[in-house]
């Protein structure tokens, strides 16, 4: 047996059942603590009691006692979230750290019952046939060639489906910020991380793709793992642990890397003054999931911008609307969500949105349309504000 199957293939509902009776349908799980702001981009688009947190842990509850029967009715307001986590930073009651790990339950719970939605189950089936959730040719290994990059090497970039094969800049920023850097990294043949997959229930089909990122992880030689996506994040530093994989490697998200690389002087920062008024979103994966707050404003403390926070921020920051599978199965909540970000951004005079993860930037640039605000990633504003360490034969 592989050293995940235990893990992976467990009986699923146990979270639902140690976290059964905590709910007492309080509300504040709806709204921004001491504040009553909108927290919930689900129950804000839908507004009825299950498309908020404690409408679906109660429906999970009459679930779990046999008080309602599975159909399809039932599907929309169980997948119907962006899995945020907001509703969790407002929440007071002891299952308050859980309450993603009940909405996921009750996901994985609904496919074996009902099915995995049509739109989840397509890019299922994209991942477990071309390894990315997209149908998009697998190339991980030509960007070494591409690149001149070698087998070996302390650090891996796990570039990330949305980086690679849609949001390719990104991923082009960050291997040119290493590069100028002078990192010693290379690119692994990387199946997607299972993010997608975890995320909407369909559990079964991550055993392979975490197998095989851990041996070709462990074949290049790497004590580091570095990645812009902040699922991939979660899903490598969090999940795969949880799951049953232990892999003797540090995973970092790439906003720390460029904070140190600057911090060290291998990346010198334009010194020519700018006017560039930005502001930053904050991932929920990154965020609210992994509470990576401060790195990445610390890289933009460093940079030649001046950055004017949106009023929600942090763990209270807006969702892009793109995460938990919403914006393949839910477009329209998902762009109104990111819409009403776009809007927040724009209220503070900002020029650019930046964001550290290749899927908010791509929901947010979607739900921009043609508003004069551009979005970018931190990766790209780093790469386009830095130059390389001076060679040491040159005077200051």
């Amino acid at each position: 047996m592989k050293e995940t199957d235990s893990m992976v293939n467990s009986e699923p509902g146990a979270h639902i059942e140690e976290w059964l009776h905590s709910c007492i349908r309080c509300g504040t799980c709806k709204y921004q603590f001491l504040e009553y702001e909108a927290s919930c981009p689900s129950g804000e688009h839908f507004g009825f009691e299950t498309y908020f947190a404690s409408g679906r842990i109660w429906l999970a509850r009459g679930l779990q006692t046999n008080q309602i029967q599975w159909d399809d009715s039932l599907l929309q307001s169980i997948f119907a979230c962006t899995t945020c986590g907001a509703c969790e930073v407002q929440c007071h009651a002891p299952h308050r750290g859980h309450i993603i790990d009940i909405i996921e339950d009750l996901r994985r719970i609904a496919v074996e019952n009902v099915g995995a939605l049509e739109a989840h189950e397509k890019f299922r089936n994209y991942v477990e046939e071309y390894h990315n959730p997209y149908k998009a040719e697998h190339h991980s290994r030509e960007l070494v060639q591409e690149h001149n990059l070698p087998e070996t090497a302390e650090n891996v970039l796990f570039v990330g489906c949305t980086s690679n094969y849609r949001e390719t800049q990104i991923r082009d920023a960050t291997i040119s910020v290493l590069k100028k850097a002078g990192v010693d990294f290379t690119i692994v043949d990387e199946f997607c991380c299972g993010s997608p997959l975890l995320r909407t229930g369909q559990n079964k089909s991550v055993n392979e793709l975490m197998q095989h990122n851990a041996d070709a992880i462990r074949s290049s030689g790497a004590k580091q793992v570095i990645t812009s996506c902040a699922g991939c994040f979660r899903t490598l530093s969090k999940d795969y642990s949880e799951l049953g994989l232990k892999l003797d490697v540090e995973f970092i998200h790439s906003s720390e890397m460029f904070r140190d690389l600057i911090r060290a002087g291998n990346l010198r920062v334009i010194s020519s003054a700018s006017d560039l008024n930005i502001t930053y979103h904050d991932p929920c994966h990154l965020g609210r999931h992994m509470g990576v707050y401060e790195i990445p404003r610390e890289v933009l403390s460093q940079l030649p911008v001046s950055v004017i926070e949106m009023k929600k921020n942090r763990d209270n920051a807006w969702c892009c609307g793109a995460g938990g599978g919403a914006k393949s199965a839910y477009e329209e909540m998902a762009i109104s969500t990111g819409k009403a970000r776009v809007q927040q951004a724009m209220e503070t005079g900002a020029q650019k949105i930046v964001s550290a993860c290749p899927f908010c930037t791509r929901n947010l640039r979607d739900a921009a349309g043609s508003d004069e605000i551009d979005v970018i990633d931190l990766a790209e504003l780093v790469d386009e504000l830095t130059v390389g360490r001076k060679p040491l034969s040159q005077s200051p």
